[in-house]
């Protein structure tokens, strides 16, 4: 019997293939699923059934893909918009792997068709050994429940009863949730590949708010931001998607890239210093680790992209993120190191950034910038720099009329990242002078507690 996860960088996405002897079933496959086959042959195993806890909002499903490269059945939980190329399974269906039984459970609030599969051994009791959670429960904290906003008190009540339904499994239950620390599905997830029924109950903040009515109050008081192209994902996920393109973008002589913009958006995947140092104009940055979290955002879908990155590898990770959320109009990278595009006598820019000091300086003392943070709410609400404005990095593009592109802006996030993804974000759009706060919210604290 054999429980392997397979983590998808990024998405902070977890999925898993599960089985007993020479049967296996995959839960929540993603869109480049040979990874499954493999684990599924080194086990010695038939991949047998494809179990999906809910339709995705974060990523494209593979389980179309998984189902025709390997003819096992796709089974999806209860709902009026459920996924078309599954069959339905609801409370109390039950799947044989071997000796390993999955009972299944409809734990909605997330989504109306969530599902979890709870894990039992017929050789040894009739306990449940672990739990497929899907997005309703996490470790450390629970799934977010504002996908049907004209229904929040209901959904959030829902969650509720799921959770108690989860709980009764015992202590002794395993969790394994689609999600771990990072994902947008939940707020304050433990960075932690481990837990269990009984941990989560006595530690977990939500699991420890007894009342019903509490929990749906603190429910709708969160709040979670909703990319645009979770709307695509829902899409693509009630019909199923072709298989991911081929993932190694071509590289681009500077001819061909020359000709090839012209069409296209420049995303730059870089590190955040070298773009501040020098980047091509008009392109955005959007450093490869922070792709999964930023395209869905700032690029449309249906757009093409041309990427400068360090090189092939680095390329060809940026597709693979993109491909995972449905954006696969990568043309192709620059196949040029941008000292050898200056070389050509190709225009270049640079972005100014400025430390404390001079944040101080231009800010309270000169008044001659003013600053943007484009942090969460959340994270606004754990400290801020008083003054500053706030716009959060993935609002910024339709916000950007809130606005003036002849102000001066010193922008920052928590570390400097994401106001350099920000900075590129204006200065695509027109505004004349913008500056990033390096450090930023980290390196403010560090100097005004050494000064308090």
């Amino acid at each position: 019997m054999f429980v392997d996860k397979v983590q998808t960088e990024g998405l902070a996405h977890f999925s898993y293939v599960v089985g007993d002897g020479t049967t296996a079933a995959v839960i929540d496959p993603r869109r480049d699923c040979a990874v499954y086959i493999d684990v599924a042959r080194k086990r010695g195993a038939q991949i047998t059934h494809i179990l999906e806890t809910h339709s995705n909002e974060d990523f494209v499903s593979g389980a179309v893909n998984l189902a025709e490269a390997t003819g096992a059945k796709i089974y999806h939980g209860p709902a009026p918009d459920a996924a078309h190329y599954a069959e339905t399974t609801r409370e109390g269906d039950t799947f044989m792997l071997g000796k390993l039984t999955l009972k299944v459970l409809e734990t909605p609030g997330h989504t109306d068709d969530s599902l979890s599969f709870a894990i039992y051994d017929r050789s040894f009791g009739k306990e449940a050994i672990g739990v497929f959670t899907g997005d309703a429960l996490f470790i450390g904290a629970v799934g977010r429940t504002d996908f049907y906003p004209d229904r929040a008190p209901q959904v959030a009540g829902l969650l509720y009863d799921s959770l108690s339904k989860l709980i009764t499994l015992g202590d002794q239950t395993i969790i394994f949730p689609a999600h771990g620390a990072g994902s947008i599905c939940g707020d304050n997830m433990a960075d932690r590949d481990f837990s269990t029924i009984g941990f989560e109950r006595r530690n977990n903040p939500m699991l420890k708010i007894e009342s019903r009515e509490e929990f749906v109050r603190h429910k709708l008081e969160e709040h979670h931001y909703q990319p645009p192209y979770f709307r695509l994902m829902e899409k693509l996920n009630k019909t199923g998607m072709e298989e991911a393109p081929e993932l190694r973008p071509p590289p681009l002589t500077i001819d061909e890239f020359l000709k090839a913009r012209e069409d296209a958006t420049l995303v730059d995947v870089r590190n955040t210093s070298a773009f501040l140092g020098a980047h091509i104009p008009d392109s955005l940055s959007m450093p490869v680790d922070t792709v999964a979290g930023f395209a869905g955002w700032l690029l449309e879908p249906e757009q093409s992209v041309i990427l400068i990155a360090d090189d092939e590898q680095q390329a060809s990770l940026t597709a693979q993120h993109l491909a995972r959320i449905g954006y696969d109009n990568v043309v192709g990278y620059l196949g040029t190191s941008l000292p050898a595009w200056a070389a050509a006598g190709q225009d270049f820019k640079s972005i100014t950034t400025l430390d404390v000091e001079e944040v101080e300086r231009d800010w309270r003392e000169k008044h001659e910038r003013q600053l943007l943070d484009v942090r969460s709410i959340d994270e606004l609400a754990e400290g801020s720099i008083p003054g500053a404005q706030h716009i959060y990095v993935g609002e910024l593009p339709q916000r950007l009329d809130e606005l003036d592109p002849h102000q001066k802006y010193t922008v920052l996030c928590a570390s400097g990242v994401r106001s350099t993804i920000a900075a590129s974000v204006m200065a695509r759009a027109g505004f004349s002078d913008v500056a990033v706060f390096m450090g930023s919210m980290g390196a403010w604290q560090q100097a005004h507690h050494k000064t308090a």
